[in-house]
């Protein structure tokens, strides 16, 4: 039927970056299982999938009491061994009984709900968008939370931050572009009117909440959980910085106030900028409509040149009045 899920997105209570060996310590902990790690083109390492066992309501437009039972799939994952992810999902299916089984079929099955009943999928697309204002549901942003304070809370690590920044949250569902029965044609979530190709549809919202719906013309596959992570970390990304910039007082504090509010940016943020890159090439369309619109990389850029003239500017004028040019 679907995917649907959340990522949490984070700064790693740390002060600097963390090397290889740290990462798989401190991810290390949700499991006894190997760490996952990529070394190019920049340091990623993922934990072991956890299993967490639901048995409740989903959410729905149409306030319609959709039961789910099964498992949650979720990780946590470090990048450049300075951001941290909490990332979970599941992929809603028909339930083959209309009671529920035991647990060991559940398990079975990892990352797989069970829904009874009849069911629509754009109702439960449309609630699982809106379902941060429910307290009844499935509320997978909690089990994301949980893992990423899991690994916040490593003795590892020296929670000294180098400097301040709030989570994000990017919600997510994912449909085929097969339509299932009772999926009304021409209302594919994420599809516009005319619009070809790949159905993409990313939304700001209050809170530091994202929503994001996504048709995949090739149906569901694993690549569409790397792909919203990957959205989710250049998201956090691009609004921390936007934060720093907002705070170094551009125009009001001293020069030297102001580059060294900057300076955190320069030596923990600018680099890890690298959308797309460990992504399957069939997720690459969808990455390229996000650069035309909003326009990712372009608000990326703008901003990081604002950075670096803020820098260079009050810079050249601190060594002017202490040489006295």
């Amino acid at each position: 039927m679907l995917l649907m899920g959340e990522v949490r997105t984070g700064l790693l209570q740390n002060s600097g970056e963390i090397p290889e060996s740290l990462c798989q310590a401190v991810l290390g902990l949700l499991s006894g299982e190997r760490v996952r790690v990529s070394r190019r083109p920049i340091m990623y390492a993922v934990s072991p999938d956890q299993l967490t066992g639901v048995d409740c309501r989903l959410a729905s437009a149409s306030r319609a009491r959709v039961r789910g039972v099964g498992t949650v799939l979720s990780r946590a994952s470090v990048t450049g061994g300075r951001v941290l992810q909490g990332s979970s999902h599941i992929r809603v299916v028909r339930a083959g009984s209309d009671h529920r089984l035991s647990w060991s079929h559940y398990l079975a099955r990892p990352g797989v709900v069970e829904v009874f009943g009849k069911v629509r999928v754009p109702d439960l697309v449309e609630g699982f968008a809106e379902s941060g204002a429910w307290n009844d549901c499935l509320d997978l942003g909690s089990v994301s939370e949980r893992f990423m304070d899991a690994v916040q809370g490593s003795p590892l690590l020296d929670r000294k931050a180098p400097f301040k920044s709030a989570r994000t949250r990017l919600r997510w569902v994912a449909v085929s572009a097969e339509r299932e029965p009772g999926h009304e044609p021409g209302h594919e979530p994420g599809h516009e009117p005319g619009q070809e190709g790949p159905g993409i549809r990313f939304v700001l919202g209050r809170d530091r909440v994202r929503t994001l719906r996504l048709v995949l013309p090739g149906g569901l596959t694993p690549g569409v959980v790397d792909f919203c992570e990957d959205l989710a970390l250049h998201d956090w990304l691009l609004t921390t910085l936007q934060v720093i910039f907002e705070r170094a007082g551009v125009g009001t504090a001293t020069r030297a106030e102001v580059t060294a509010r900057l300076a955190p940016a320069v030596d923990h943020l600018l680099h890890l900028w690298m959308p797309a890159a460990r992504l399957d090439d069939e997720f690459t369309p969808f990455w390229e409509r996000l650069e035309r619109r909003p326009g990712f990389s372009r608000q990326w850029l703008s901003l990081v040149a604002r950075v670096r003239d803020q820098i260079a500017v009050n810079t050249l004028a601190l060594l002017r009045e202490a040489g006295g040019w």
